[in-house]
C-alpha cells in the first residue's frame, strides 16, 4: 500500500491527553510531496491549526501549532508518528509531550 499522506483526511479518535468529541473530532489535512507534508486541522478544541514536517517510510514527524477554540490562546510543539495499515484505512499513532507528560493519540483515515 502506498504509504503517501498526499490528500489524505484524518479524524482524531483517542486521545490520552484531552476528551475527543466523537460528533465534532478534530479533523486532519494532509499534503506531501517528496517527503515533505503540510496541512491544516481544526475541530473539538482547535480552532485552527498548522502542520509541517517529513515522513520517512511510517513514521512521520511534525511541529505544530494552533489556537484554542476557547480563549484563542497558541499551543506548539513537535509530535512523531507511525503509521499503521488497516483494513479501514491508515492509523497515524502519535506520541508527544503536553504539559510535560508523554501522550499518546490515535487518528483514523476518513474514506
Amino acid at each position: 500500500m502506498d504509504l503517501s499522506l498526499e490528500g489524505r483526511v484524518f479524524d482524531l479518535v483517542s486521545s490520552t491527553a484531552s476528551r475527543v468529541d466523537p460528533e465534532a473530532p478534530t479533523r486532519f489535512r494532509y499534503s506531501e510531496s517528496a517527503g515533505v507534508i503540510w496541512g491544516d486541522y481544526t475541530g473539538d478544541t482547535v480552532a485552527e491549526g498548522r502542520f509541517v514536517g517529513t515522513r520517512d517510510g511510517d513514521r512521520v514527524t511534525v511541529s505544530f501549532v494552533h489556537a484554542l477554540a476557547q480563549g484563542g490562546s497558541r499551543v506548539s510543539g513537535t509530535a512523531a508518528s507511525r503509521i499503521e495499515v488497516g483494513e479501514a484505512g491508515l492509523r497515524l499513532v502519535e506520541e508527544f509531550e503536553a504539559d510535560g507528560q508523554p501522550q499518546i493519540s490515535v487518528c483514523a483515515e476518513v474514506r
